[in-house]
């Protein structure tokens, strides 16, 4: 019998009070038995005890109680339910709903918590047991709201780890905070609340005091292999690679099997690309059901130039990976891969990552047109009404659309380039091969930006803040702003600038923002138009603008995506594409130092700017 049994049977027994000596002293030897494991005899004593008085409530309770133990619960719940019949105490109601649970009536148990609640409202117990139900039926919103309530009457570290760990799996990381917090309080140096607060101050992009909370975790338990590892993540986060590399020494030591390929990951940013690649190669060998590292090592050989091995690698991890799997339709029909013919076939292509992705990768679809394909493309609905009218396709749908249409083979959209061969000499480079925006479209945006007697250059200064890399990525609006000095009309493309950028956007009368109007990609398409340059860090719209043949200004980090390489101010897959990368300090303000230099030697020739880049207004 476990204690929390033993306790509910005592708590029977002091309530006890009026019924006959010898009932009394046989329930109390059934307690005893039932305690010290003697089940038979427990039940023995039970029924001598129910022979003088059958409707004893606190024996039907025990009854009940050691009906469960033994795993009897349709047993369990008769005894109970004549016991409650006999007198309805909150103590038999819970009993009876842990019986119930236990036979998967869920719907049921959860009534029966509930009715004890109403018969004593004010004990935390019984919130608790509720929200313990509540979870295991998976309603974990009613489970947390039931855990906060016991938490409101009695603090409990159980009750409040609980919570806090259903907040966390519903990513509410502030809400799931304040209860790691309380959990610290009553319990202080638990391993297991430092480690799962950690885990969420990282989430929450609290990086500094993560460490704090892994410190403590590394003081208390020295061979806490994740806390290593995470110190390496915290520190990586921070820019702090270099003393990222000893903390994954460390947790590799103590056989973390993720430590090599976040040692990888903090040496590729470093710029040591060959130990990382080295690195990741030692953690496929480590652990051969790593894909992340094999799709890292394949992006790695992309960047650095590789790209019969990286397209290669990169197409065998993506479908190892369950992110990129899950986004993928469920499709019967095989997978091209660039060898069968497709003349006369429907091919269905589909996108299996982000925006960026599909803008630069769907110069292909023409390619397969001019096989002799018919080409259904998918695209998520956000891109639908731009690529819509993309030249060689049969049909576009949108992400969101219920039905596929009939098909002979389907592919993913970045799997393009291995169908193709693709390598850095035959990446197709057409200047533009987006459809152009409708002029009505442009006009409308010629008239709502006013004269055009400067240069216009459109800014973007960060991207999605759920990616990643998006620390290395973006930049705040204030360091965007320095290059605002030169002579040029600054039109803004950000979309749903960050809270900490809002004040120093508003300052600046001087940024034409008109975001409000970009509705979709043809409106954004339709307003780079009429603009002469485009500067951006690596967000969807750089990919817009150049694939619109636009000039385009890229801000990278010091260790950039695969697809801008290394060492190179131009990039291949975009011919109006220009290159600014962070130098070794990993600064942007020294970038936007260069772009602010080169912004006002392009404003002082104007004309000739414009004329390089094609523009005939």
């Amino acid at each position: 019998m476990n204690d929390r049994e033993g306790n509910a049977a005592m708590e029977s027994a002091r309530s006890g009070q009026g019924a006959p000596d010898g009932v009394v002293q046989l329930y109390q030897s059934g307690i005893d038995h039932m305690r010290a494991g003697r089940s038979l005899e427990a039940q023995l004593s039970c029924e001598q005890a129910l022979a003088l008085d059958p409707d004893h409530a606190d024996t039907l309770h025990l009854m009940g109680l050691l009906c469960i133990h033994t795993g009897q619960f349709d047993h369990a719940v008769e005894w109970l339910s004549r016991a409650i019949r006999r007198e309805p105490k909150p103590l038999y109601l819970t009993t009876l709903g842990t019986a119930l649970l236990q036979q998967g009536r869920g719907a049921e148990a959860i009534k029966v918590f509930e009715k004890a609640i109403e018969l004593k409202p004010d004990n935390a117990e019984l919130w608790r047991n509720l929200g313990l139900a509540l979870a295991e039926l998976r309603r974990n919103h009613e489970a947390i709201l039931s855990f906060q309530h016991a938490l409101e009457l009695e603090p409990s570290w159980d009750t409040a780890n609980k919570a806090a760990a259903l907040l966390h799996q519903a990513a509410r990381f502030e809400d799931a905070l304040i209860y790691f917090n309380l959990c610290d309080e009553l319990k202080p140096d638990n391993v297991q609340t430092l480690g799962l607060r950690a885990e969420t101050l990282q989430r929450l992009r609290r990086y500094e005091e993560a460490l704090g909370d892994l410190e403590r975790v590394h003081l208390l338990d020295p061979t806490h292999a994740d806390s290593c590892s995470q110190m390496g993540n915290c520190l990586a986060a921070l820019d702090r690679c270099e003393e990222a590399l000893s903390w994954y020494d460390k947790a590799f030591a103590l056989r973390d099997k993720h430590a090599l390929r976040n040692k990888a990951v903090a040496l590729e940013q470093l710029g040591r690309f060959d130990q990382a690649i080295a690195a990741y190669r030692q953690a496929i060998a480590e652990d051969p059901d790593d894909a992340s590292a094999e799709w890292n090592l394949a992006l790695l050989q992309l960047l650095t130039g590789d790209f019969e091995a990286g397209w290669a690698g990169r197409e065998a991890a993506r479908w190892k990976i369950p992110v990129l799997v899950e986004g993928y339709p469920r499709l019967s029909r095989p997978i091209w891969q660039g060898a069968e013919p497709i003349d006369g076939k429907t091919i269905l292509v589909c996108p299996d990552e982000g925006l960026g992705d599909v803008i630069q990768f769907v110069r292909y679809v023409p390619m397969l047109a001019a096989r002799g394909a018919r080409v259904i493309l998918i695209v998520q609905d956000e891109l639908f009404p731009l690529l819509s009218r993309l030249p060689g396709i049969t049909r576009c749908l949108p992400r969101s659309a219920t039905t596929v249409p009939p098909y002979d083979l389907h592919c993913p959209l970045t799997s393009l380039p291995l169908a193709f061969g693709t390598r850095l000499d035959t990446i197709p480079t057409e200047a533009s091969y987006l459809p152009a925006p409708a002029p009505d479209r442009v006009k409308a945006w010629e008239q709502r930006l006013g004269s055009h007697d400067r240069l216009r250059v459109g800014l973007v200064w960060s991207g999605n803040p759920r990616h990643p890399r998006d620390r290395s990525r973006s930049m705040p609006f204030r360091t965007m702003a320095r290059i605002l000095d030169a002579d040029a009309t600054f039109v803004s493309l950000q979309k749903d600038p960050r809270a900490e950028d809002r004040p120093a956007l508003l300052e600046r009368t001087d940024v034409i923002d008109l975001t409000a109007h970009l509705t979709d990609f043809v409106e954004t398409a339709a307003l780079v138009s009429c603009l002469d340059l485009v500067i951006s860090v690596d967000t969807s719209v750089t990919h817009l603008s150049a694939a619109l043949g636009r000039p385009t200004w890229t801000l990278l980090p010091y260790a950039p995506d695969y697809r801008w390489l290394l060492g190179r101010e131009d990039s291949p897959w975009y011919p109006s594409m220009r290159l600014f990368r962070q130098d070794e300090r990993r600064d942007y303000a020294h970038v936007i130092e260069h772009v602010s230099a080169e912004l006002a030697k392009c404003a002082h020739s104007r004309e000739e700017f414009r004329s390089k880049a094609g523009d005939g207004r």
